[in-house]
């Protein structure tokens, strides 16, 4: 009797260990989504990283990013859309170490980095559509060596602009950064971007897109300049009174002339500005956020003069 009854314990143990054997779990992907925002770690705080005062977007470098895909270029960063086929905003540090005896290569080409299935914006794509293409980072920013300046020339970091605007009021801008803000006793930090769909090309006509419906044509450009002296643990060394330039232009070839390199002092604005029209035309933008919270709305809220 008493081996029967082990008998039955064994396969009364054993059905019950055959009845709880679990079965495997289905991996389920994430869809894909065109912005997701997720928390991200506070930042690292390198030094003269282009981000270290945040991340506009909370871009990431991941695939199912398509809209809102970082990239770090050595020489700058970039949150890249691949749905509107130009960058969301592009930043980067700038010294008068960056400045050198480099001549501009002029060698626009696709970007091999960008995930293969994706659509690489050509050398050629913005032929005949009375847009220039405007960098973001600018090949005078980048003449210390030949690798910084090359890198301009990727199209990840060009974008449709109206000519006029870009040989103009906008070079104007950047010969002002360089030689007034930054100098040689003080160090910037650039946000570039663009928001909205249409700008007028050279011959006064509206765009929404070129290339054949690829590449997005944005309708206002901004950028954004945060000035310190140089020195070192940049993001502890921001106060109330630190310089903060903020320009957002139409990109209109009607309003703008090739000679008036001042015209981008009539489109100063503040960050809170920026960031309400961009988010209202569907770019998830929020600037300095690894800033103090204290400073985040004086500096926001600062015009420059």
């Amino acid at each position: 009797m008493r081996k029967l009854t082990i008998f039955f314990w064994v396969a009364s143990t054993a059905m019950v260990m055959v009845s709880c054997k679990k079965e495997p779990v289905p991996v389920i992907q994430p869809p894909l989504v065109e912005n997701p925002l997720p928390v991200l770690p506070t930042s690292q705080n390198r030094e003269n990283d282009p981000v270290n005062f945040g991340n506009p977007t909370k871009a990431q470098t991941l695939f199912s990013f398509t809209g809102n895909y970082l990239m770090d270029q050595s020489f700058y960063k970039i949150a890249y859309s691949s749905i509107r086929n130009i960058p969301l905003w592009v930043a980067w540090h700038f010294q008068s170490e960056n400045i050198g005896g480099t001549p501009r290569q002029d060698d626009f080409r696709p970007d091999e980095a960008l995930p293969a299935p994706w659509y690489k914006v050509q050398s050629n794509s913005f032929s005949g559509s009375g847009f220039d293409r405007g960098h973001n980072c600018p090949s005078g920013d980048r003449t210390a060596s030949i690798a910084q300046n090359s890198s301009t020339f990727l199209m990840t970091n060009i974008i449709p602009q109206a000519p006029k605007m870009n040989q103009g009021a906008w070079e104007g801008l950047e010969t002002f950064m360089r030689n007034s803000l930054a100098g040689s006793n003080n160090e910037v930090y650039v946000v570039m971007g663009n928001y909205g769909i249409g700008g007028y090309n050279s011959n006064g006509t509206l765009y929404n897109n070129i290339n054949n419906g690829y590449v997005t044509v944005p309708a206002r450009i901004w950028k954004v300049i945060l000035v310190l002296p140089k020195g070192a643990n940049d993001l502890h060394r921001i106060t109330r009174n630190s310089t903060i330039l903020a320009v957002d232009m139409p990109n209109d070839n009607r309003v703008f002339t090739n000679t008036q390199s001042n015209l981008w002092r009539n489109y100063i604005t503040n960050v809170y500005n920026i960031e309400r029209a961009a988010n209202a035309a569907g770019v998830p933008l929020q600037l300095f956020q690894n800033m103090a919270d204290s400073l985040q709305p004086i500096l926001k809220a600062a015009v420059f003069q």
